[in-house]
């Protein structure tokens, strides 16, 4: 047998051989989708799009990077009006891994450059770390106190630290303490903050533009990266940053500069869904009562489950042939809610994700509790 048969035994073995999930044949609850807004489900929406006869001839490939296709036009307007909702530029990426590894690889590529990261950090902004060949710490995941240890130690030491966190954690769903964050940037001015807002977009915030913007400090954010392919329904990312680092961004990201760019379509689609989507506060509202509804629930089985209220609720079994037996019985009962396995989490972590949608009701997580219960 080869090294890569070996590999792939060893995985089967341990219960972390992956294959892509079959189509469920029958009417299921999608637990593991992050369409939080139910935005990608709704027809309606659709039909309202093209319905405008323009959108119907918008090119369906830009057969070039960005830096050479002839038609910026969609790409422009949806910067355009990403601008004019932060306050600060913006530019588009082929996806938020495009985005996290492209812009960390990127900024900390220069010399006296530090990274300080959580230690649960998306893949995307660690392997754009690895990308850049900085030197980087990482901390105790949401332990600001050993952050400023850090930050107290090494400030001295650098041009620059750049401190990369998300905002909302992708698979546990507690929420980073912006303000805090930004506190400690304003004490040590060598301090860029990186923030990754991917399960935040659409969900939080004000018109739902992430925690970053509930602050009234949001302009010291150096970096907010969001995506397109969860609350927003579509596809890509974008960072908003300052005129300076769009620029740099422009002229130093890699996965930015040697991608064919996303088709103008896309880029049309994704303009008006977040036209709309500013103003769905009732959508964020049932959301988050639905959030609060599970975490209440899944607290009274007594299951290892997320700290805090959130559309993101993990179910940590521990054994990733216990997620998948778990995940199977589920499925059985109506609910597809994916196994989650190392390296995607640390290994004793493997767990049960659940992802909520404002298409869902009370309803629904009832009749989850229950399957839950029965199924474990």
């Amino acid at each position: 047998m080869s090294i890569y048969t070996d590999t792939l035994e060893s995985l089967r073995l341990s219960g972390n051989l992956r294959s892509l999930p079959a189509s469920s044949g029958r009417d299921v609850i999608d637990l593991s989708s992050n369409d939080y807004l139910g935005i990608g489900s709704c027809a309606e929406m659709l039909d309202r799009f093209y319905s405008n006869e323009n959108n119907r001839h918008i090119a369906l490939t830009s057969s070039a990077s960005r830096l050479l296709a002839a038609d910026q036009e969609q790409y422009a307007r949806l910067e355009s009006l990403l601008e004019d909702l932060y306050g600060r530029p913006a530019l588009i990426f082929n996806s938020g891994y495009h985005a996290n590894t492209g812009l960390l690889s990127a900024l900390a590529s220069e010399k006296g450059t530090l990274i300080v990261a959580d230690k649960l950090v998306h893949a995307s902004m660690i392997d754009g770390i690895v990308l850049s060949r900085a030197p980087f710490k990482r901390f105790a995941h949401a332990d600001y106190d050993r952050l400023e240890q850090i930050l107290q130690r090494e400030h001295n030491s650098y041009d620059r630290i750049i401190v990369a966190v998300e905002s909302i954690y992708s698979m546990d769903g507690d929420h980073a303490d912006i303000d805090r964050l930004i506190e400690l940037k304003l004490r040590y001015p060598r301090v860029m903050l990186y923030v990754d807002e991917a399960h935040a977009f659409g969900v939080s915030g004000p018109k739902g533009l992430g925690l970053c913007m509930a602050s009234e400090h949001s302009d010291k954010v150096d970096v907010i990266v969001g995506t397109l392919g969860k609350a927003a329904a579509s596809m890509g990312a974008f960072c908003i940053t300052t005129p300076e680092l769009r620029q740099y961004a422009l002229n130093r990201s890699r996965s930015f500069i040697f991608s064919t760019a996303l088709p103008p379509l896309n880029c049309a689609w994704s303009r008006f869904v977040i036209e709309h989507m500013t103003s769905m506060d009732s959508q964020r509202r049932h959301l988050h009562s639905l959030g609060t509804d599970l975490f209440k629930a899944l607290a009274g089985l007594e299951l290892t489950t997320g700290k805090e209220p959130s559309h993101i609720q993990p179910i940590v079994v521990g054994d990733a042939k216990k997620a998948i037996d778990l995940s199977a019985k589920l499925l059985n009962e109506g609910f597809k809610v994916l196994p989650i396995r190392t390296p995607t989490v640390p290994a004793g972590t493997e767990r049960l994700r659940i992802s909520l949608s404002a298409a869902l009701d009370r309803e629904d997580m009832i009749r989850f509790a229950n399957a839950l219960q029965s199924s474990l």
